[in-house]
């Protein structure tokens, strides 16, 4: 029978059962699957690194998982925590490969951008692809130095979840998101003034009427961006 385990034992709990000289094996277990791995992400390349598509989450996860293990647990031989990483990046280093050949590989793999807007205009079937709220695309679109839907003339989310933002020139009237809808709400439109859909920014065809777009039946006055 197991010895039970002791509450706040501090011995265990920070050296563990292993002698004290495993902490030295640990250091020399570090150098060598960071200095291997290492070598094998100068391997992959910059795309890997710097856009993190799903491909590269499942990387890292596989890759945390094999050198944690291997840094971690005695029974774990380098050889083969060297084997799992050099068989995940090898095959990451395929499929990047074939993602540049073969246009399909790309659109199943990393996916393909997607219209969000259209001429001051919430695409809501865009937003429904792409999982995305408005408000989060307003925070985005903020972030862009957009204060009002009428600027934009179209943007897209890129298949690396980045947003693309186009103005238009002229800006049209359009639903203000400066400041945020979540602090201040835009003021209800009254007979005779341009309003919108509150959710898509969508002009009214008449006040009341839910929109055509979304179904929104809360609507806002619609303005002219601020002059720069």
């Amino acid at each position: 029978m197991e010895d039970p385990v002791v509450p706040f034992d501090l011995v265990r709990m920070l050296l563990g059962d292993a002698p004290p000289l495993f902490l030295a094996e640990i250091l020399v277990r570090v150098l060598v699957i960071y200095g291997y791995t290492l070598l094998l992400l100068r391997w992959i390349g910059g795309r890997s690194i710097a856009q993190l598509s799903m491909v590269e989450f499942l990387l890292v996860i596989a890759l945390g998982s094999a050198v944690g293990d291997s840094v971690l647990y005695p029974d774990v031989p380098l050889l083969h925590a060297l084997a799992v990483i050099t068989a995940v990046v090898v095959i990451d280093k395929l499929i990047d490969l074939a993602i540049r050949r073969f246009r399909p590989v790309k659109r199943i793999v990393d996916g393909s951008p997607v219209a969000v807007m259209q001429d001051g205009c919430i695409l809501t079937q865009g937003m429904l692809d792409r999982k995305i709220g408005t408000m989060e695309l307003m925070e985005l679109l903020r972030m862009e130095g957009v204060e009002n839907l009428g600027q934009v003339r179209a943007a897209y989310v890129e298949a690396s979840g980045g947003l693309s933002v186009f103005l238009r020139e002229p800006p049209c009237p359009g639903l203000a998101i400066v400041p945020p809808l979540e602090i201040e709400p835009p003021a209800p439109p009254e007979a005779g003034e341009p309003a919108g859909c509150l959710n898509c920014g969508k002009p009214a065809g008449q006040i009341g009427v839910p929109c055509a777009a979304c179904g929104e039946t809360r609507q806002a006055r619609l303005s002219l961006a601020p002059a720069a």
